[in-house]
């Protein structure tokens, strides 16, 4: 979900850079999250079918299922996600936009009580890392290499990967008064993707929340000494 994730400095003081948060996916500015990718329908019926997706996708999970079998069990036909989405792999971009926007309205929720970067991107990290939303990590690194190999229904995946987190990192890093940099921002986005990938494959989240850590203390380290 850059997404979604990381905070531990003691406080935010003026000369202190920001690793951004986030695991960079679809995210939570409202139902059209999904807009950018596949199919040619749009409004109130994509809407709903797009939220009854979603929350097929977290009871049930999505592996090897068919267009027609998940049309069913939402309530819909293989026609009209096609026309909504492109297709299934149309749906599924979508459905990884949304999250990713849902990801990123919690992240700035999570902003107004935490007390330092740090504390942010830990809070962060403790959803992203819930059980509840593997199936979504899972789906946006699906998604990611739908994308890169063009198939259907996941035309401007790849624009909207990365610089929503960067904007939204820089955005709450200017309200906690902290300095930083587009390069820092970026590194701790691929930082919590990569330690996704890393609970995804091993499902080892102690390991990767150690790593975590490690990567909040020498952030911490640098920026006392930059």
């Amino acid at each position: 979900m850059s997404s979604s994730a990381t905070s531990a400095t003691r406080g935010a003081r003026p000369t202190e850079g920001a690793p951004a948060p986030g695991w960079g996916g679809p995210t939570g500015e409202g139902s059209g999250a999904g807009a950018a990718t596949g199919g040619g329908g749009g409004g109130a019926a994509r809407d709903a079918l797009l939220a009854r997706a979603v929350a097929h996708v977290a009871a049930h999970g999505l592996a090897d299922v068919s267009l027609r079998e998940l049309a069913s069990a939402i309530g819909t036909s293989h026609r009209m996600i096609n026309y909504h989405f492109g297709g299934r792999e149309g749906l599924v971009a979508a459905i990884v936009a949304e999250v990713e926007a849902n990801q990123r309205s919690a992240l700035a929720a999570l902003a107004e009580r935490a007390g330092s970067p740090r504390e942010l991107i830990e809070a962060q990290w403790a959803q992203l890392t819930d059980p509840a939303l593997r199936p979504f990590v899972a789906l946006f690194f699906e998604v990611l290499a739908l994308a890169v190999h063009d198939r259907p229904g996941t035309d401007g995946f790849l624009a909207g990967l990365t610089e929503p987190w960067l904007h939204l990192a820089g955005d709450l890093a200017d309200r906690m008064g902290v300095e930083h940099g587009v390069e820092e921002l970026r590194l701790g986005v691929a930082v919590t993707r990569g330690l996704l990938v890393d609970v995804l494959a091993s499902g080892d989240v102690e390991a990767a929340t150690a790593s975590l850590r490690r990567f909040l203390d020498l952030w911490e380290a640098g920026s006392q000494h930059g």
